[in-house]
């Protein structure tokens, strides 16, 4: 059996990195190239929302290894696309073998990007939105947080506003991929890297 104690691994190159990544390329790329830099391009951050929340009960490794047949099947998650897609797209998105097949999760997919249009409109950005929850103190990663008083509220502020499938857990995962905290583990080659990035990062505020 796997073992998943938050720890430093050192990898084949030498380099020292999260012990979630374990000996995947897929993940050693992803864990290296993107998770925790921050963004306010609202075209990614709703992806990564969505691909959360197509997470939800599997693992992220095989949401990574779909994520080019999920950006073709919801149009780049252009989200005003996405937001115009009908019934007859459900149907056929449930016939993608690409894709996490589960009606639910697709049909929360078109809701959500509706419901994104209509959070654009109220801050202007879906980054101001997001970037909102951000702590004002964040401690250093255990690796055993799977949600915080900020994604709670995120979640929360999500739903009212008739979002589905950002729960509090997904919520704190999209936080930790897209920098809003940095939960690289110290010691990781990841970790003042994000810190520099996060830095220099120019926070968007709402209207």
């Amino acid at each position: 059996m796997p073992d998943y104690t938050p720890r430093i691994l050192t990898g084949e190159d030498g380099l020292p990195r999260c012990w979630w990544c374990g000996e995947h390329a897929d993940y050693i790329a992803y864990h290296d190239d993107e998770w925790g830099i921050p963004t306010a391009d609202d075209q990614r951050l709703f992806e990564k929302i969505c691909l959360e929340g197509f997470q939800s009960g599997l693992s992220w490794l095989t949401i990574l290894r779909k994520r080019e047949n999920f950006r073709k099947a919801f149009k780049e998650f252009d989200f005003e696309k996405v937001a115009r897609f009908r019934s007859s797209s459900v149907e056929r998105l449930l016939k993608d073998a690409g894709i996490v097949r589960h009606r639910g999760k697709i049909e929360s997919t078109i809701n959500n990007a509706k419901r994104a249009l209509e959070l654009v409109d109220e801050f202007e950005s879906l980054a101001a939105f997001f970037w909102k929850f951000e702590p004002e103190a964040h401690p250093v990663f255990d690796g055993k947080v799977s949600m915080t008083n900020e994604s709670k509220l995120m979640s929360k502020e999500l739903k009212k506003r008739g979002w589905t499938f950002v729960g509090p857990t997904t919520a704190y995962a999209f936080m930790q991929s897209l920098g809003i905290v940095n939960d690289h583990l110290p010691g990781c080659a990841s970790f003042a890297k994000i810190d520099r990035a996060r830095t220099m990062f120019k926070r968007p505020k709402a209207k």
